[in-house]
């Protein structure tokens, strides 16, 4: 008994000890980060500035904005540059716990989460809020000055990028489904129907009222189902 309790508050301290770690790294990044704040929200601004016409310009309607836009930013950025490190940590506390080809498994899985959320993040970046943009700007009618605010800019791209961040970690969660046994890659095939109004649905629910991003979450969504499915049953075959 002593034991056991021994062992738990040693698992505490160490999940204690790889938080502080994580925390710290979040924060040197921020810091290192902070002088850059400007130039950064300058350069997640140019998918909407490439379109806005010569006498347009962004705004900020509140009077922190200016300031509070550019170190919100800053802190998503240093967030996401340490998730490779944060992962790291995750890996490091579960990894004692668990069998050589769970080791493997685990940290495939993790690697590919990673990668697939850069992927849908930079998917966002360069194809979607251009195609958004230029959508919306040249629907504007006549007359129409466009002046967006600085700070609801912000929240759209932000909301944008998870939603196709999350939507590329499909193929990560068909995966866990086809090899814990949970579903199987023929059910999931017969279900493709569903799937693929599934996708539009929420595609129609967490991107702008338009037929374009609508179309370029949906559509890649299927798409990586699909991967999810071809990729899982390698694996599994792979095993047998």
């Amino acid at each position: 008994m002593a034991m056991e309790k021994s062992s738990f508050f040693g698992h505490l301290q160490e999940l204690r000890s790889r938080i502080l770690k994580s925390l710290v790294v979040i924060l040197l990044c921020f810091l290192g980060l902070i002088y850059f704040s400007n130039d950064i929200y300058i350069t997640l601004s140019k998918p909407l500035l490439s379109f806005l016409p010569e006498n347009s310009s962004m705004i900020a309607t509140e009077v922190a904005s200016p300031f509070l836009a550019p170190l919100k930013l800053t802190f998503f950025t240093s967030l996401l540059l340490s998730m490779p490190f944060l992962l790291n940590q995750v890996w490091k506390f579960i990894a004692p716990g668990m069998y050589e080809n769970e080791k493997s498994l685990s940290f495939f899985l993790m690697l590919s989460s990673l990668m697939l959320f850069y992927v849908g993040i930079l998917f966002t970046y360069f194809l979607v809020l251009p195609l958004v943009f230029g959508f919306f700007t040249g629907a504007a009618p006549d007359g129409i000055l466009i002046m967006t605010d600085i700070s609801r800019y912000l929240d759209f791209v932000l909301s944008l990028m998870f939603a196709f961040a999350v939507a590329f970690e499909i193929p990560v969660l068909i995966f866990l489904l086809i090899w814990s046994g949970i579903s199987s890659s023929d059910s999931l095939r017969s279900k493709r129907p569903y799937v693929i109004i599934g996708c539009f649905t929420v595609g129609m629910l967490v991107t702008p009222p338009d037929v374009i991003s609508q179309s370029l979450l949906a559509i890649p969504a299927w798409i990586l189902f699909e991967l999810g499915i071809v990729t899982a049953n390698l694996f599994v075959k792979k095993e047998e």
